[in-house]
């Protein structure tokens, strides 16, 4: 035998794998479940375990390979009601023989006497497999099925199911019930260990909203994404949006557009980048929606499509309220060239309100896209799910070449630009801070752009005022802003005075 040069690698192997055709799955699994072996889902109830199963098997058939499909909990008729709810209708892919549907109960009348195993079982599945020509078996409920034996059994009727398993070549997906928290049935836990793959999915309750995770245990042979990820159980079945497939393949920013209003374009230094992420953020009254909306007009004028994602108010209000600037967005409505999609924060948690975004933007393929306001995204559950809402749509916005503008209810000035939490300023390209000041006799309101990559941009501020016809911006009469609502004024004075004290925050 050739010994191996040392500076010659060892030729990689790598395991085929056959793809689940669940969206994101196949990214954390690395390109599938292992071919020719066992996997296994586990979790609790309600989790989407036989959902994914069922998903999985409708898809495969549908492609052409033929599905070995084992339920033991549902009946066969249930099965096919459950995949209708769904859009999949099954019967049709029974009657040609890519898909079969064997309903495996165990009522609870059932009796069993003598000797049992699954050396009968194997005989059936084996049979069908070869009249088939499948390559693919599901079995939904396997720990029904282990109830029947003696604990000390069932160790050895799984021995002899992934034996048998693995003798035919099939790749089989194995679901089993475990109860929630860390406390594993003996059986599930050595089911565990046998499998060549593991997946644990479950559904939890944080802040009174539900979320459903998925987590790759282990993958014999292969790498997979080890985080913790969120999935929904939609209308369409299990999506899943892993961060693993969250990658910086964004294109360069395009030349700039026009905002619709002039004096804003040149303070920007010719209008903000095409594909770029502008962030608009100041209490409230200072016109964050008005200057988004402005934009959004000038867009649609141009002939472009907008999507305007509003977690504050209905879409007949904001049409209402922009009349009085003089902003009249119903004939871009009109004309489909903007959309509104709007819905409470606390409607859903941030997994279905991303993939619910993400459906939408595919569905209507904008140009632009406003998000009103991802402050308000703090009411989808955690500041951390709120974050991934936002890093998540911002990252399929830029990775499609979209200009993005995101609005944001900001408490503080200056000194606390971390905008309520959720914590994007390092993911945006620009940011407007508009802000309200106390002049003496008045309150204005001010406009500063803080930030504007690949712009030469202005850095004074600019006094704002709304009119009947729109936006005006001007230069302030003042060198800067006196008692800054919002932000440690009463410190800034004294410090300018030479005394010292605390600030208000």
């Amino acid at each position: 035998m050739a010994a191996i040069k040392k500076d010659e690698p060892a030729q990689r192997f790598h395991i085929p794998k056959v793809p689940t055709y669940v969206p994101g799955l196949d990214n954390i699994l690395h390109g599938g479940i292992p071919m020719g072996r066992t996997t296994v889902l586990s979790g609790g109830v309600g989790c989407g375990k036989s959902t994914l199963a069922l998903q999985t098997s409708y898809q495969h058939a549908l492609h052409g390979d033929p599905v070995i499909f084992v339920t033991f909990e549902e009946s066969a008729e249930a099965m096919r009601q459950n995949a209708r709810t769904m859009g999949w209708d099954i019967q049709p892919l029974e009657e040609t023989g890519k898909l079969f549907l064997m309903q495996a109960r165990i009522t609870p009348g059932t009796v069993m006497s003598g000797e049992f195993s699954l050396q009968g079982l194997f005989g059936i599945l084996g049979g069908k497999a070869r009249e088939m020509g499948a390559e693919l078996v599901v079995i939904d409920a396997l720990d029904v099925l282990l109830r029947v034996f003696p604990e000390d059994q069932k160790r050895n009727e799984l021995y002899a199911l992934r034996g048998w398993l693995g003798d035919e070549g099939l790749t089989t997906l194995l679901t089993v019930k475990i109860a929630t928290g860390d406390d594993f049935a003996p059986h599930a836990e050595f089911l565990h260990f046998l499998a060549d793959c593991v997946v644990r999915m479950d559904q939890r309750v944080v802040d009174q909203v539900t979320t459903r995770r998925l987590r790759v245990i282990k993958y014999r042979g292969s790498a997979f994404g080890s985080n913790e990820y969120p999935f929904v159980l939609s209308s369409d079945g299990v999506i899943t949006v892993p961060i693993s497939a969250v990658t910086l393949e964004h294109s360069s920013m395009g030349k700039p557009i026009p905002t619709g209003c002039a004096k804003l374009d040149e303070i920007l230094g010719g209008g903000i980048r095409r594909s770029s992420v502008t962030l608009i953020t100041g209490t409230s009254g200072t016109g964050k929606t008005t200057l988004a909306c402005t934009m959004v007009q000038a867009a649609c004028q141009r002939g472009e499509r907008a999507l305007y994602f509003s977690f504050e108010e209905s879409q007949d209000m904001i049409i209402d309220n922009m009349q009085s600037p003089g902003i009249d967005l119903g004939p871009a409505v009109a004309a489909d060239l903007l959309r509104f999609s709007t819905a409470l924060p606390e409607a859903a948690g941030a997994e279905q309100h991303l993939v619910r975004s993400i459906a939408d933007i595919e569905a209507f393929q904008p140009q632009l896209v406003v998000v009103d306001a991802i402050s308000a995204c703090l009411r989808m559950g955690s500041e951390l799910a709120a974050f991934e809402f936002v890093m998540r749509l911002t990252n399929a916005c830029k990775r499609h070449g979209i200009t993005m503008l995101l609005l944001n209810q900001a408490e503080d000035a200056l000194d606390r630009l971390e905008l309520s939490g959720v914590g994007v300023s390092s993911l945006v390209d620009g940011v407007i801070i508009l802000r309200h000041v106390n002049t003496g006799s008045t309150i204005r309101a001010t406009l500063l752009v803080l930030k504007a990559r690949g712009a030469k941009h202005s850095r004074d501020f600019f006094e704002l005022e709304i009119t009947d016809a729109g936006i005006t911006l001007r230069e302030m009469a003042f060198d800067q802003p006196v008692g800054m609502i919002g932000i440690n004024s009463r410190r800034r004075m004294r410090r300018t005075s030479g005394q010292e004290g605390e600030g208000l925050l």
